[in-house]
């Protein structure tokens, strides 16, 4: 396995639900440290690597978050089935019969989680998806006591269990969490390649927490830097799948990175929306347009920091997000670095003047 898949599964594989992105942190930081200027957070846990080149003409913010969704313990039943609340969102139909790893305090736990079989099921009841409230997870053991003994108590994170791998066509790449994992591998392929090159901005690279549940790690990060400009490095529904239509889900895995002309949380600056997309056109890098009506991202949050930050969402087109299995294509990784250091080669303080003026 090449470095760059060695990374790619490294960052899918690692465990990391909303409040517990520990682990991710750790990952980066062992990564970019040595090509970064300086290193802060802010008091939530996100994380921010600077880099400055040859000037200070502009602050910009790249963002992706570590957080996945997941799960925590809410209770423990008295034969030992743990009862847990969702962090994140959750479609009850994808998480039946899955693999979880529970963050015990004495050491990584395998569970499943279950629900009544439907053997013993009514004919009504078979007619309708099991709701959370009814499910569990099975750690295999025999009582609440011998769960706490383990280091298992209410508020524990659970992590979807899930092997990374590559598909049939090498270019497709199977694993869990790339929501937002692809994000971070992304931005820390931009702060390695900016560390040779020259342009006119100090870049604040920034791994976010808890975006899963509120994009809160986007808040309070982007209150510690003040960005000028923000780029925001996301997934997006992929079409080109059985019942999904372009009206729904325009953007497919692929064809390239997605620049978003808007989501339920934000509408892109237009002057930058349309710079990056001339950029793209210039440099002949594939992209496709992407858009939400029923999601948001970090932007949401940092575009309106203070009096306002001029922000672009750039996604990756990812199968079957918010469940155990993605599926992403390399073509799109690669054309999203390409697009974000050229759009942080061009742009600098003409660039910017033109894009706040109205």
């Amino acid at each position: 396995m090449n470095l760059q898949l060695k990374r790619l599964k490294e960052l899918s594989e690692v465990a990391g639900v909303s409040g517990n992105e520990h682990r991710i942190k750790n990952l980066l930081k062992d990564r970019l440290l040595p090509v970064s200027e300086e290193i802060f957070y802010d008091k939530l846990g996100s994380v921010i690597f600077k880099s400055k080149n040859n000037s200070d003409e502009l602050k910009i913010m790249l963002a992706a978050h570590m957080d996945e969704v997941g799960f925590m313990v809410k209770t423990i039943t008295a034969e030992g089935f743990l009862r847990f609340t969702c962090l994140g969102g959750w479609w009850e139909q994808v998480m039946l019969g899955q693999r979880v790893i529970v963050h015990a305090k004495t050491k990584d736990i395998t569970g499943v989680i279950g629900c009544k079989a439907p053997h013993i099921l009514t004919p009504e009841e078979r007619k309708k998806i099991v709701e959370k409230k009814d499910m569990y997870i099975d750690i295999g053991v025999e009582s609440q006591k011998e769960a706490e003994a383990l280091g298992i108590y209410p508020g524990t994170f659970i992590t979807p269990s899930v092997q990374f791998e590559v598909m049939a066509d090498e270019n497709y790449l199977l694993g869990k969490a790339w929501d937002d994992r692809i994000g971070c591998a992304i931005m820390a392929d931009v702060v390695e390649a900016l560390s040779e090159k020259e342009h006119p901005n100090t870049i604040y690279a920034t791994a976010t927490v808890q975006e899963e549940v509120g994009l809160r790690g986007a808040l309070t990060s982007a209150n510690k830097i003040s960005p000028d400009v923000a780029i925001i490095i996301d997934t997006c529904v992929a079409g080109g799948v059985p019942g999904v239509t372009k009206e729904q889900a325009s953007a497919e895995i692929g064809k390239g990175v997605a620049i978003t002309i808007y989501d339920a949380s934000m509408i892109p600056n237009t002057k930058l929306r349309d710079l990056v997309l001339d950029i793209a056109k210039a440099e002949k890098i594939d992209h496709q347009i992407s858009f939400s009506e029923g999601g948001g991202t970090d932007a949401g949050r940092i575009h309106m920091q203070d009096i306002g930050v001029p922000s672009i969402v750039l996604s990756i087109p990812t199968r079957y997000i918010h469940s155990h299995q993605g599926v992403i294509h390399k073509h799109d990784y690669e054309t999203a670095i390409q697009l974000i250091l050229a759009v942080i080669g061009k742009l600098d303080n003409i660039c910017y003047n033109t894009i706040v003026q109205y």
